[in-house]
């Protein structure tokens, strides 16, 4: 899905507690920052208390993200992080270079790819999806 508009954008985030049924409640809050920029930040908050923080910097203009960092914690643990940080060193992640996530074992340095995470389409829904998917791999013991 390409970036939307700022307005409908702004809906969509507002909107994600009554889309997503595993979400309990959102902080999400979309702030300009100039005619043509804004951010995004807050928290997401899942049935099982589980907690994605997000951040984001948008040039609406362009219709691109310029910036993010989306952080999955369980309680006070962080359990798994997504980020745009250049590793050109480590082929594992080119198909989807810049953009990885980070999980244990050992996950400061711990890298996979991440489908569906881009600067030009919506992250939200990538990442509300891989939530299900790795807190069921937890859950049965997997990770």
């Amino acid at each position: 899905m390409a970036f939307p508009s700022r307005e409908i954008y702004e809906r969509f985030i507002y909107s994600l507690p009554a889309a997503y049924p595993e979400i309990r409640s959102s902080s999400l809050n979309l702030y300009t920052n100039s005619p043509t920029t804004c951010f995004v930040k807050g928290s997401i908050i899942f049935q099982d208390g589980s907690e994605l923080r997000v951040f984001e910097y948008i040039d609406m203009s362009d219709g691109e993200l310029l910036s993010y960092s989306y952080t999955f914690f369980q309680g006070e643990k962080q359990i798994r992080w997504y980020d745009p940080q250049p590793h050109p060193e480590n082929s594992e992640l080119a198909q989807t270079f810049p953009h990885h996530f980070h999980e244990d074992p050992d996950i400061k340095h711990n890298r996979k790819p991440a489908p569906g995470i881009s600067f030009t389409s919506l992250n939200l829904p990538t990442l509300i999806s891989d939530y299900k998917e790795f807190i069921g791999l937890i859950k049965n013991g997997r990770n």
